[in-house]
């Protein structure tokens, strides 16, 4: 299991030009490993996405104490990605298609001018938000739905179904949370919603487009997509079978405490 800071790579998936955080972290283990090691991810993540809770697994000839595969693979890793804890496990387990939950969080900034210290920790909007229909038209996702009009369209996702069990939005101070649960999400869903979210917040639109939205199922008929700054993977839920760490309760104080 492992946390990172997205702010500096392309995403999480490889690339050719191993700008991304599964290259980094392919590499440091190969290196621990002394051989090619290759990794499978609970999800992928966006360019600029940050997780807390990461899942991978792999497969390996070698024989290593477990604090080589923490400490010395953190040795081997950027500063902004580290492996919090690794564990032996059955052939069986699979980190994508074990997962039953995915949970996200993302941290907006509502005021007039822009972060600086929290620059790629959180995102921004700079008008007044109001949280009331934001949070009536959060409801209208809840359950199962075709979110084809929040799915990018590059998404390779064989089907545009999704369960969406929680979007609960709050306001501290001047910062809103959105906590995001699904059995799984499409790409950029997240941060599409978000874009609408903002929309009905400032007014452009009553909650019920949210309900207009999900009816089209054209992704034009959508606001843009919001940045990724401000977005997190939170948690990821699997049987407890496989006697995985569990993620913090409360995540946010994790963010909370980089603010």
């Amino acid at each position: 299991m492992l946390e990172y800071d997205g702010s500096c790579f392309c995403g999480w998936q490889s690339q050719p030009d191993n700008c991304s955080i599964q290259d980094a972290l392919e590499m440091a283990l190969s290196r621990i490993s002394d051989e090619q090691i290759r990794v499978i991810s609970a999800g992928r993540t966006d360019a600029g996405v940050h997780a807390l809770y990461q899942v991978v697994h792999f497969d390996t000839q070698s024989r290593r104490p477990l604090s080589a595969w923490v400490r010395g693979v953190n040795a081997l890793l950027p500063e902004n990605i580290a492996v919090l804890w690794a564990s032996e496990i059955s052939e069986k387990f699979h980190a994508r298609y074990s997962a039953h939950e995915r949970r996200y969080l993302y941290l907006l900034l509502n005021q007039s001018v822009r972060p600086g210290i929290n620059h790629r920790k959180v995102g921004w909007f700079h008008q007044p938000l109001d949280l009331q229909p934001m949070q009536t038209a959060a409801e209208i996702l809840l359950g199962e739905h075709d979110f084809s009009t929040f799915r990018a369209a590059e998404c390779q996702a064989k089907s545009p179904m999704r369960t969406l069990t929680k979007l609960e939005i709050t306001r501290r101070d001047n910062l809103l949370v959105f906590d995001f649960c699904a059995n799984a999400f499409l790409h950029h869903m997240v941060r599409n919603i978000i874009g609408c979210l903002v929309y009905i917040g400032k007014g452009k639109y009553s909650p019920d487009w949210m309900q207009t939205l999900l009816e089209c199922r054209d992704r034009t008929c959508a606001a843009p997509t919001f940045s990724g700054a401000g977005l997190y993977l939170a948690s990821v839920r699997y049987d407890p079978e496989w006697c995985l760490l569990k993620p913090a309760e409360s995540p946010i104080i994790a963010i909370s405490s980089h603010l």
